[in-house]
């Protein structure tokens, strides 16, 4: 009688096994190595989206300065290098990290120039126009 008493007790326990803890751990390890490189990736988007910035942003200055060259104002382009002539139009210049690449002199009406990260490597095309 309380041989079958203590085999109540027993089996009324309850808790997780050892194999199911190691089921969760490895269900967790497989979702785990799943996502980081999702999150890893994250560095390279950010560059590019920094690049996709700085192209924007001498696209901007250049259709503005345009935009007051024919007002009278701004800063002439023709006969810069895309270097020169980004520094020129861009208040404060051109972000550090940030190179453009020289094609020769710039030419009246819309110039492409090679905007390049110095620390990433990826290269993205600014119109820069020739006034």
């Amino acid at each position: 009688m309380k041989r079958l008493n203590y085999m109540k007790r027993v089996r009324a326990q309850s808790g997780f096994t050892l194999i199911e803890l190691v089921m969760v751990i490895v269900i967790l390890g497989v979702l785990a190595a799943v996502a980081i490189p999702k999150f890893v990736d994250l560095g390279s988007d950010a560059r590019t989206a920094a690049l996709q910035g700085v192209v924007g942003g001498i696209n901007s200055a250049s259709s503005v300065n345009y935009a007051a060259r024919s007002a009278g104002k701004g800063t002439a382009t023709i006969g810069l290098t895309c270097q020169a002539a980004a520094t020129a139009i861009m208040q404060g210049g051109i972000p550090t990290g940030y190179t453009l690449i020289n094609t020769g002199a710039l030419v009246a009406g819309e110039n492409t120039c090679a905007v390049t990260q110095t620390n990433g490597g990826a290269t993205a095309n600014a119109i820069i126009i020739g006034n």
